[in-house]
């Protein structure tokens, strides 16, 4: 897909429900895309909050996204094994160099041993009646947290063993 080839750099955009800009990853770069299925990978990369804030990611990362699923997922390469920070959002458009995504507050962590946590259940809550997210959006969201624990206890897609470890090797050939 145009603007997604491997080695080439992009920025990762979430937004709220309402349209604002929540939270910009710099330089990221491409391991894998078209248009279903996006792969890429970061370290020590510049996250801007909408609040002006910024920050530095710690370790590397395999970042997962795709346009069917209402979720992506981050493996975050540790000392002490993959973790995984689930993002229950929009699929990804790829639009001006980015991957754009709605952040819906529902997170899932997962830990090196597969037990995991939902996260944000009270900030979901929030945010859905001020949003007003319509019902059908709610079931959507809700039915795509049950799917991502199905991929967790199944050890789908990127929780799949070497996954994350293939995909980190081929974003060392880049380096």
């Amino acid at each position: 897909m145009a603007g997604l080839e491997p080695g080439s750099t992009i920025q990762i955009h979430s937004y709220k429900h309402n349209g604002q800009l929540h939270r910009v990853w710099q330089n990221s770069l491409i391991l894998k895309g078209n248009s279903n299925v996006v792969i890429v990978a970061n370290d020590k990369t510049l996250v801007s909050e909408s609040d002006g804030r910024t920050w530095i990611t710690r370790e590397p990362a395999i970042c997962y996204f795709h346009s069917k699923y209402w979720f992506n997922i981050i493996g975050m390469i540790r000392n002490d094994g993959i973790y995984y920070y689930c993002n229950i959002g929009s699929p990804f458009v790829f639009e001006q160099d980015a991957i754009k995504y709605i952040d819906y507050d529902l997170d899932v962590k997962v830990y090196p041993d597969m037990t995991f946590t939902l996260l944000d259940e009270d900030e979901y809550e929030v945010h859905r009646k001020q949003m007003n997210y319509p019902e059908v959006l709610d079931r959507i969201l809700k039915n795509n947290v049950d799917y991502l624990i199905q991929w967790v206890r199944q050890r789908k897609g990127p929780f799949a063993p070497d996954f994350v470890d293939q995909w980190y090797e081929r974003y060392l050939t880049y380096r």
